[in-house]
């Protein structure tokens, strides 16, 4: 049987059948892991899905044997009839077989490790023991104490050398004329399909949306952040993070008490008297800035400016704004952790670095224990952006996408599906109504929309009402407002709404043709808007200073919640109008505003500071504001804080862990 595999199959065939022998190596090396830390994982097993276990590891192997067997596919599938020697294909063997060795020893040796971290090594192994002088004899140590390990190894490579298939290399010699030249186009062809498979699996699929998988992607198909580390592997762990910025603790103090006495996350502060445990509700409205709202520019551009918006410029007038609202980041995967979990971005996305992987949560975790039902919705595809995986994280009890919506016989399915992200916003709006009013009250709901996104289209019965404008944008925030005002309109005659809460904000900024909005901080300006249709939260237009971060803990506190939490934010109705702050990052510099300006600083120094009226940012007064000195010990507080607590894994209240 074995000669007959060898003197059979040609290149392709041999090569797919050699990536099968590699997925089986994966799957035993995980198996081991396992079962040597079972102790770990067998809570999580008892409660697991296994299927969506196996799905979730089949997805990031694929990934990791497509990345390291580049050089393999290539050489296997060169259209070039010379090299079928039995010379060439041994080179090629022991590529395999040494490229499935290095990532088993990989994967078992991180079995020894996992108790230490409970999660996959990443990149910030090296950094952490680059100034250990004993590195050779604590592996020593391990691999003696572990020595069962090493026999797995043993046997695994040896099996896998024995197994390889050889392609058959028998028929060269008769490679003549128009043999030769079918050898060529069907290993080109097979060449093309396998650069297209290779991608995909490197991506974790090509399907629109759906960005690069990630180490935090894990989240999706466990529930428990500790049984991530059974669907990942180490060497994908360790590819995602290659070149990552990873979070260093700065000298600005010397310790995490010492930063408390001038900044501190934690709130501590429990609301006096009942709890007021009102719905809550929360609009992340894609690429939704403050330029496009007429109710946030009335004291610009001449009084003039009507904005794209006039069902959330009435809304305004009903709820609490604030002059100066900020994002904390420039893209959506910064905007989710920002708003649901009071986590701004300091550097990488935080979400795609290894800190993703921290013990952490967010409003609907908080709330989910204090007994509200909570659900996640987004019209894409599940999968898509990450959110899925991330809402999970947070302690989304629900989450609510494209397929869901596609099975709701009350709505139009996949008719309402835009071909690019996921279902129109004005549908999907409905649906999220409807099924809130299904939900049982308290509940806490969040929303991400689609349609104001690249390649900003609106549905076909549309295109003649919202016409292109100035920007490709801008017809896209229109139609999306209108989606809005329906919202507004259904969910006023739903029984929970003069009982909710709502707020509306964007995840980022995006087109502008406003040269205030253009600087470097008018590209964070968004919108935060929060609306009570009891009307205990007057409606009022703050002079303040407002951010992302600050959605948290100003909802929180608003509804008692009695637990101390983490939040890098203030709370909106009890914090001083002068003391309100905000900060983002951009390009290695810090922009932190506090006290009427916005400091520019790139982490040793200040570059720049500005008044907020400055609005073009054109006077540098760097050197000349009392402030500076005051707002530079803050910043440094707010950033030790944040890089302490991602490295040393302390991004809880004490009380909440």
């Amino acid at each position: 049987m074995k000669h007959l595999l060898k003197s059979t199959f040609g290149s392709p065939i041999a090569l797919l059948i050699n990536l099968l022998l590699a997925y089986i190596i994966y799957a035993l090396a995980r198996l081991t892991y396992v079962l040597v830390n079972y102790s770990y994982f067998a809570e999580g097993l008892e409660k697991a899905d296994i299927g969506q276990w196996i799905k979730g590891s089949l997805m990031f192997d694929t990934t990791a044997i497509c990345y390291t067997h580049i050089p393999y596919i290539v050489l296997m599938l060169l259209p070039l009839w010379l090299k079928e020697t039995r010379f060439y294909h041994h080179l090629c063997k022991w590529l395999f077989v040494i490229v499935n060795a290095v990532a088993l020893a990989i994967n078992l040796a991180d079995a020894v490790y996992f108790p230490f971290t409970l999660r996959r090594t990443t990149t910030t192994v090296f950094q952490e023991f680059s100034n250990e002088n004993n590195i050779a004899a604590i592996i020593l140590h391990n691999t003696l104490t572990h020595w069962y390990l090493f026999l797995v190894f043993a046997v695994l490579i040896w099996g896998l050398s024995k197994l390889y298939v050889m392609p058959r290399t028998d028929y060269r010699d008769f490679f003549t004329g128009k043999k030769r030249l079918g050898y060529t186009v069907k290993h080109l062809v097979c060449l093309a399909i396998a650069g297209v498979a290779t991608v995909a699996g490197c991506r974790g699929g090509l399907q629109s949306g759906v960005r690069p998988i990630t180490i935090s992607n894990a989240n999706q198909f466990v529930e428990r952040p500790t049984d991530c580390a059974v669907v990942l592997n180490t060497p994908f762990a360790l590819i995602r993070t290659i070149g990552k910025s990873n979070f260093e603790i700065p000298p600005y103090f010397a310790s995490l008490n010492e930063a408390a006495k001038v900044y501190s996350p934690v709130h501590m502060i429990v609301p006096k008297g009942k709890s007021n445990k009102k719905n809550i509700v929360i609009l992340i409205v894609e690429s939704f800035g403050r330029e496009y709202i007429g109710g946030f520019n009335k004291d610009f551009f001449g009084g003039k400016y009507k904005g794209y918006t006039p069902n959330v410029d009435r809304l305004i007038e009903k709820s609490m704004v604030f002059r100066y609202s900020f994002c904390n980041g420039r893209k959506s995967i910064d905007g989710m952790p920002s708003i649901l979990c009071g986590i701004p971005r300091f550097g990488e996305p935080f979400i795609l670095t290894p800190a993703s992987m921290n013990d952490y949560t967010g409003i609907p975790g908080l709330l989910s224990r204090w007994g509200y039902q909570t659900a996640f919705f987004h019209g894409a595809n599940r999968g898509s952006m990450g959110f899925l995986a991330f809402s999970k994280k947070i302690g989304f009890q629900n989450y609510y996408g494209r397929q869901d919506y596609d099975e709701d016989p009350r709505f139009g399915g996949d008719a309402d599906f835009d071909g690019n992200w996921g279902i129109w916003d004005e549908p999907f709006l409905q649906y999220y109504c409807a099924k809130m009013s299904e939900m049982k009250q308290p509940f806490m709901t969040a929303l991400f929309t689609v349609s104001s996104h690249d390649p900003f289209v609106v549905p076909d019965k549309y295109k003649n009402v919202y016409k292109e404008e100035h920007l490709p944008i801008q017809k896209c925030i229109r139609y999306t407002d209108m989606a809005i005002g329906k919202f507004f309109a259904s969910a006023s005659k739903q029984k929970w709404f003069k009982n909710t809460i709502f707020v509306i904000t964007s995840d980022h900024t995006n087109q502008s043709d406003h040269a205030q909005y253009m600087t470097d901080i008018g590209g964070f300006c968004s919108p935060i808007i929060i609306y009570d249709p009891s009307g205990e939260i007057k409606a009022s237009r703050i002079d303040a200073i407002a951010q992302q971060t600050d959605i948290m803990p100003t909802l929180l506190n608003y509804i008692g919640y009695p637990t101390p939490y983490l939040a890098f934010g203030a709370d909106l109705f009890h914090t001083p109008l002068e003391k309100t702050w905000a900060v983002n990052y951009l390009n290695g510099i810090y922009q932190y505003v506090k006290y009427g300006y916005v400091l520019q600083w790139d982490g040793r120094q200040t570059k720049a500071i500005y008044r907020l009226g400055d609005l073009l940012m054109q006077h540098n007064l760097v050197g000349q504001v009392k402030e500076q000195q005051q707002m530079e010990t803050e910043l440094k507080a707010i950033i030790y804080q944040y890089m302490y607590r991602m490295v040393k894994d302390k991004l809880k209240a004490r009380l909440e862990r």
